[in-house]
């Protein structure tokens, strides 16, 4: 048997519990799937979080560029773009196409989290 990975989750601290599960499921379109004791579980497709009660931690926009967490592939990007747009999203980088092949945009969480989508140019 060989090793294969099956599901790549990512651990984000926040200070606002219910506000940043509140904040994912509203706004960014997951879905909290399990809560057990200071954690949420949420999905977006194939993206997969964990969103621990982390207050007295230091926030996310006091990291610099270690408050980046993810960057996700996606299809079908145009519509997730304008769903965020309507939802209110901070969008900090609006969608672009980029030289490198990529269409992208950027967004922040209101802890300071930032996560870019991007689409393959084809």
């Amino acid at each position: 048997m060989s090793f294969r990975v099956t599901k790549a989750q990512h651990v984000l601290a926040v200070h606002d519990f219910e506000a940043a599960v509140g904040y994912f499921t509203d706004k960014l379109g997951f879905t909290e799937y399990d809560r057990v004791g200071g954690w949420s579980f949420l999905q977006l497709g194939d993206f997969w979080l964990m969103v621990g009660d982390c207050r007295g931690e230091v926030p996310a926009r006091e990291t610099g560029n270690h408050s980046w967490f993810a960057y996700v592939n996606c299809e079908g990007i145009d519509e997730l773009y304008r769903q965020y747009v309507a939802r209110r999203v901070a969008i900090t980088e609006p969608i672009a196409d980029k030289p490198w092949g990529l269409r992208e945009f950027l967004v922040e969480t209101p802890e300071g989290h930032r996560i870019k989508f991007g689409q393959a140019l084809r």
